[in-house]
């Protein structure tokens, strides 16, 4: 299989952006004769970017003839899905896995139960490999073999930590290519992983709940938390209201709490960033206010339904410094908000985003700034 012609759509393109790297080659070529020795329904796929493990996986499978069974895959970023699903019907292989929620007990167990070989591209936080490492090891066959790789430039020594609290061996490959390959085996039992994980947070008067990979875990990052400190001005006379890229769901939950009447709907792309959400909405009693969802941005929220939106905007795509996500979620923004409705943003300063909000969106205004943050508001047009 040519992996070179896999694409990152619907996901961002750019030239400098890329849906397969050689830490991708280095997982398939170092998880081979485990391949060769496992069926389709023994192979689980973790962290898979835009679809080149579980393609690559289901074309070394191939080889031994064929096979009913599908691989069991799951992705955090629905983006990756959708790439994923792109990628296989181009080649042939729609039919040939499944996707599976992680954090959930049950979708854990039904996405692990019985896996002998484990694809794991490694995520860049030791909180999301703990919960993964944690699932594999209750749930995985007893013989697992993990083959979790990356950029030697993302990799460091406590990952190798974070595995060994939940297998008995971790052993590194050969470089290659800038790229490094654990093995990992021997899965523990006696470690209690102890996801989602909750803090207080006194001063804002709510408690934050987080899975591994939810941003910032159940701290609230300072753009967040610059953004709080001035909700109470945003668009008073709102019914409806969205907290888009919602991450944990703080900004929803605190519109919630501060607003009983106003309806709050939290929309992330990542599947740890929604259930993070719902946790911290229910610890906080307003499980019946906030509505979540995973979605590509605002996909599928119809036209016009939105009197407010609140937003701290990413402005990575992986490692690389993009606007492309935070221009398209703009775009969303201005076809959910209903005529007159507000966005209101906060963005680091250094980034400039006033004129594409102008263009974009409508009038914008400048809330708030402090030495690295900037808030707006826009005003989308009647």
């Amino acid at each position: 299989m040519d992996l070179s012609a896999l694409r990152r759509w619907p996901d961002i393109e750019a030239e400098n952006l890329f849906a397969v790297d050689a830490s991708d080659r280095l997982i398939l070529d170092e998880a081979a004769d485990a391949l060769a020795g496992a069926t389709a329904s023994e192979v689980v796929v973790i962290g898979d970017r835009h679809g080149a493990l579980t393609l690559g996986a289901l074309d070394l499978l191939a080889e031994g003839g064929p096979d009913a069974a599908v691989i069991r895959v799951h992705q955090d970023a629905l983006s990756g899905e959708l790439a994923l699903a792109s990628n296989a019907a181009a080649f042939g292989y729609e039919k040939g896995y499944r996707s599976i929620a992680l954090g959930v007990e049950k979708h854990s167990r039904e996405l692990l139960s019985g896996a002998r070989v484990v694809l794991l591209q490694l995520p860049r936080g030791l909180d999301a490999l703990d919960e993964i490492a944690s699932a594999i090891a209750a749930h995985a066959d007893p013989d697992v073999v993990v083959v979790a790789g990356g950029r030697i430039k993302h990799m460091t020594p406590a990952m190798n930590d974070v595995l060994g609290e939940h297998f008995a061996l971790v052993e590194a490959s050969l470089a290659r290519q800038k790229s490094r390959v654990l093995r990992v085996r021997g899965p523990r039992h006696d470690v209690v992983g102890g996801w989602p994980r909750t803090q207080q947070h006194p001063d804002l008067g709510l408690v934050v709940a987080a899975h591994g990979g939810a941003f910032a875990g159940t701290s609230v990052d300072i753009g967040t938390r610059f953004l709080l400190g001035h909700l109470a001005e945003a668009a008073l006379g709102a019914r409806t209201a969205v907290d888009l890229g919602c991450g944990t769901g703080v900004l929803a939950t605190s519109l919630a709490m501060h607003r009983p009447g106003l309806h709050v709907l939290a929309s992330d792309q990542s599947a740890a960033a929604v259930a993070s959400a719902w946790d911290t909405a229910l610890a906080n009693g307003v499980g019946e206010q906030v509505k979540v969802v995973r979605d590509d941005g605002l996909s599928r929220q119809p036209d016009g339904s939105a009197e407010l939106i609140v937003l701290n905007p990413p402005f990575h795509v992986g490692a690389a410094v993009h606007a492309g996500i935070a221009l398209k979620l703009f775009e969303h923004a201005a076809r959910v908000l209903a005529p007159g409705g507000e966005l209101w943003c906060v963005w680091n300063s250094h980034l400039a985003y006033t004129p594409a909000l102008r263009s974009i969106i409508g009038p914008t205004r400048q809330i708030a700034r402090n030495t690295k943050f900037t808030i707006t508001a826009s005003t989308r047009a009647q």
